[in-house]
């Protein structure tokens, strides 16, 4: 038995090792997005395979590195050689996908995936679902306002399309439609919601199967409505199931004019071309889709399919080419048309000439396509053959059932061939030719994309938005889920006294525990568009009320309850109705003040009393609050009047007079003694009690060393007012005095009296 030699075996051993190493480095750098030295590391390793061949992984790492790096074209080349080693799969083609949609992103300016365009051919009437013209609007609490049937096949929570908002009500189905913005729009725009219904009837025959009248329904609409790019789109889908495939491009063409970035319609687009086999522009829209929606699996899948049979090997007597990939990333060569340049195998441009019989050939092959495939413009002709059902609504969304019937099972190579000119001439002439029709279509473009959708200046009536219970126009509209449209004010003020629609009476208990008072956006907008004189006037008078609300002195809003004094924390609990209107009063108008009075049997409330300042306010489910505020000012009231339910009073404010020379020392000597009887009291106190006071109104204040700097005096002497057991009218003189000293001798006399009874 002979023994194989030991040297040869370690220099193989010692050779796999140091491959290994480098591909090991290669994969790092790629990693690093060193994408130059990953793609030369693995090319000295396929020269150094040599007469063992180049492996297709091996090719397929060093192609995704070069796609990259930038270098398309020599990356086009090696995706060719790793196919004529085996067809490549689609899943070997994601890291080439990845990169031809980031240089299309970066190209077209989409600075993130899912760039949304900003409504353009319908500006404020477009809903965001649908890109359509709005129709039958609901208004979601957030305030944006959408399709009926677009929400009613949204999952739930609904994700406003707008903000990002998910919904807080979980049954947003039984949101009804805006009344006033529907009714709106059907005097605005008869014809456009004529459109609508018409659309909605082609849908529903489309899915009877009736195809042929799904045609005529659309036709009648685009009549109606032909900047309605949802219009073009859904007969494109028509026209493709009728076989006419030259003109459901057309439809798709124009809704891309219409709406750029709209998914669908470049779904729609990319699915025609690949049935009409042009391979190149299809590839094009489909990473166009991409770009838009990393998520569109028909656009990935597809679009992988497409590259796969690009760089599939073609027979020997045809020659071989690489696509162009400058037209594949110019977007602007996708809407213009291009003729592809052809690159030799080594990525320098050739000119390949053509025999005579060949063209013959492929001319001749055309027509018979051509005549296979093409039918009458007019539907009623369509075999029965070509009216199976395809869902073309935009209320379906299902665009795979189009690409699984019209894309051919198997795709003529002959069509991936790269197109030839005999002359510079033909070359000249086509172009000229392609101008042209650039020309025409923009001048199409411009037609149809005019700004039609301006209301009318005399179907404009400021009636038709005005609150139906201030009569006034809408000022903050806010649309509750039963349709009804109110002033956020007015809304607030009707649910104060009960939870339920002023106009429809429906419960609106759990809109009232959410407390989402969001405008609707698009009536503002339109008040503020067409109704700009009007929205000033409404405005002035809204500023005045809150200037006049915000007012501290004149028609101060008055509680009416107990008493109330400086620096002492006041909790109160709301539920009367007019209360409420008050407390919310004070928040919008940012004082957060309101004056506190004990009630006189005779004025109604007492003619002194206590400024309060709303810290904290927690609401409940029901309209109930809990407010925390604090004492501010004292007060005196000069007129006691009413507003809306509430007290209100005109009022100056009280302060304690200084004293000077001599007399500060008494007072001081007076301050003294009298801080120490009531921590005498205090402390005197069972530890229940004690509790009880410290747990409602904190600790003591600290005895302050200048008891004259604060115009209400020391603090401590209102703590202690606050939980001396004594009734309102006996601590009402205390608040109305304005000398410290005499307030220092009251409050002694009280702890006097107060221990002597306890000695008793």
């Amino acid at each position: 038995m002979s023994s194989i030699p030991a040297a040869p075996l370690a220099a193989q051993d010692t050779e796999s090792m140091d491959s290994r190493a480098m591909l090991e480095l290669a994969a790092e750098a790629f990693r690093a997005g060193n994408f130059e030295l990953a793609a030369d590391i693995y090319e000295c390793q396929l020269r150094d395979s040599g007469e063992h061949g180049a492996p297709q992984e091996l090719l397929l790492k060093r192609a995704d590195a070069l796609a990259c790096g930038g270098r398309l074209c020599d990356a086009f080349e090696v995706y060719q050689q790793a196919s004529r080693l085996e067809r490549l799969r689609p899943g070997q083609l994601d890291s080439l996908i990845e990169c031809l949609i980031g240089s299309i992103r970066s190209k077209e300016g989409l600075a993130s995936p899912m760039c949304v365009q900003e409504p353009g051919a319908f500006e404020a009437f477009t809903c965001r679902i649908c890109f359509g013209f709005l129709y039958e609007p609901v208004t979601l609490p957030c305030g944006h306002s959408f399709c009926r049937k677009c929400l009613d096949r949204e999952r739930t929570p609904v994700c406003c399309r707008h903000c990002g908002d998910s919904a807080k009500l979980a049954d947003i189905q039984s949101y009804r439609v805006n009344v006033i913005l529907s009714n709106l729009l059907s005097k605005w725009f008869p014809a456009q919601q004529r459109a609508v219904r018409l659309r909605q009837e082609g849908n529903a025959l489309y899915a009877e199967k009736r195809v042929e009248g799904a045609w005529e329904k659309y036709s009648e609409a685009v009549q109606l409505a032909p900047r309605d790019h949802v219009l073009f789109s859904n007969r494109s889908q028509i026209n493709s199931s009728l076989g006419n495939f030259e003109e459901a491009l057309s439809d798709a063409e124009m809704a891309c004019r219409l709406q750029p970035l709209w998914l669908k319609g470049r779904l729609r687009k990319a699915q025609v071309l690949a049935t009409l086999r042009k391979t190149e522009e299809a590839l094009t829209e489909y990473l166009f889709c991409i770009a838009l929606d990393p998520e569109s699996k028909l656009a990935k899948s597809e679009a992988q399919k497409l590259l796969s049979d690009l760089f599939a090997p073609v027979p020997d007597n045809v020659q071989e080419r690489i696509p162009n990939c400058i037209s594949l990333l110019s977007g602007r060569m996708r809407l213009k048309g291009n003729a592809l340049n052809t690159l030799s195998l080594n990525g320098r441009p050739s000119t390949p000439r053509l025999c005579k019989e060949s063209m013959k050939s492929n001319n001749s092959i055309a027509q018979q396509e051509k005549s296979k495939s093409t039918l009458s413009v007019c539907p009623r002709k369509a075999t029965d053959a070509t009216t199976q059902r395809f869902p073309c609504s935009e209320d379906k969304g299902n665009s795979k059932d189009f690409s699984k019937t019209c894309h051919p099972t198997v795709i003529d190579r002959r069509c991936l061939l790269k197109r030839k000119h005999s002359s510079e001439d033909e070359d000249k002439a086509e172009n000229i030719e392609e101008l042209c029709k650039h020309v025409k279509s923009e001048a199409v473009l411009k037609e149809t994309s005019a700004p039609w959708c301006s209301v009318v200046r005399d179907l404009i009536d400021a009636g038709d938005l005005e609150c139906s219970l201030c009569m006034r126009l809408f000022y903050e509209p806010v649309t509750t889920p039963c349709g009804h449209t109110f002033c956020l004010k007015c809304l607030e003020r009707c649910l104060d006294h009960n939870a339920k629609c002023a106009l429809c009476k429906e419960e609106l208990s759990e809109y009232l525990a959410q407390r989402q008072y969001s405008k609707t956006v698009l009536m503002e907008d339109l008040i503020a568009n067409y109704l700009p004189e009007e929205l000033v006037e409404r405005r002035k008078i809204y500023e005045e009320e809150m200037a006049e609300l915000s007012n501290l002195n004149i028609n101060v809003p008055i509680f009416v309850c107990t008493m109330a004094f400086p620096t002492v924390p006041c909790p109160l609990h709301i539920f009367e109705p007019c209360y409420r209107l008050m407390v919310r009063r004070c928040i919008e108008t940012g004082t957060k003040q309101f004056g506190m009075c004990i009630s006189d049997s005779v004025k109604g409330f007492a003619d002194y009393g206590c400024m309060l300042e709303i810290r904290n306010v927690e609401f409940f489910a029901d309209g109930r609050s809990v407010v925390d505020t604090i004492g501010k000012r004292r007060f005196k009231v000069l007129q006691h009047s009413q507003r809306d339910g509430y007290n209100t009073a005109d009022i100056e404010y009280l302060e304690d007079k200084k004293v000077e020379g001599e007399e500060v020392a008494e007072l001081l000597s007076l301050h003294d003694t009298v801080y120490d009887q009531a921590l005498t009291w205090i402390n005197s106190l069972k530890s229940e009690q004690k509790e009880r006071i410290l747990g409602h109104f904190g600790p003591m204040p600290q005895k302050e060393p200048e008891p004259q700097v604060s115009p209400n005096g020391p603090s401590w002497c209102w703590w202690l007012l606050a939980v001396l057991p004594l009734e309102g009218r006996a601590q009402l003189p205390f608040l109305a005095l304005t000398s410290l000293r005499d307030r220092l001798t009251g409050i002694r006399r009280v702890l006097l009296f107060m221990s002597h009874n306890r000695s008793r």
